[in-house]
């Protein structure tokens, strides 16, 4: 299973960006798909994860409202959304897959991880 997380970058607070994770290597149809993210000094945290039928997803409790995760099942890509970005926002994000598709918020449930994009919200 590979992941390959991609549209990072540098923006203002209050600005909008949209992250990519395409993964490949299996089929995935008995998987969730996760967002974390780790900040300078900290460690990496939940963020928002979805089920491989995009009918179920969990957030955390810092992003819910304001960012959205979606999955294009044709393409394998799962996508997070994010508004309304604050300085807070900034650090690596990574994406993870779970075998059983449970959407659990531990990085120790995950098993497969890409390589992280990073995200700076200067304020």
């Amino acid at each position: 299973v590979q992941l390959q997380a991609s549209g990072g970058g540098l923006v203002q607070a209050g600005a909008s960006l949209r992250l990519s994770c395409a993964a490949s290597g299996r089929t995935f149809g008995t998987y969730a798909l996760g967002w974390f993210r780790r900040a300078p000094g900290k460690e990496r945290e939940f963020v928002a994860a979805i089920n491989w039928s995009g009918r179920r997803a969990v957030y955390a409790g810092s992003v819910k409202g304001r960012f959205a995760i979606s999955i294009e099942k044709v393409k394998n890509t799962v996508y997070l959304q994010m508004n309304s970005l604050k300085p807070e926002d900034t650090a690596v994000y990574y994406c993870g897959a779970d075998r059983q598709g449970s959407m659990r918020i531990y990085v120790a449930d995950y098993d497969y991880w890409g390589q992280g994009t990073q995200v700076t919200v200067s304020s």
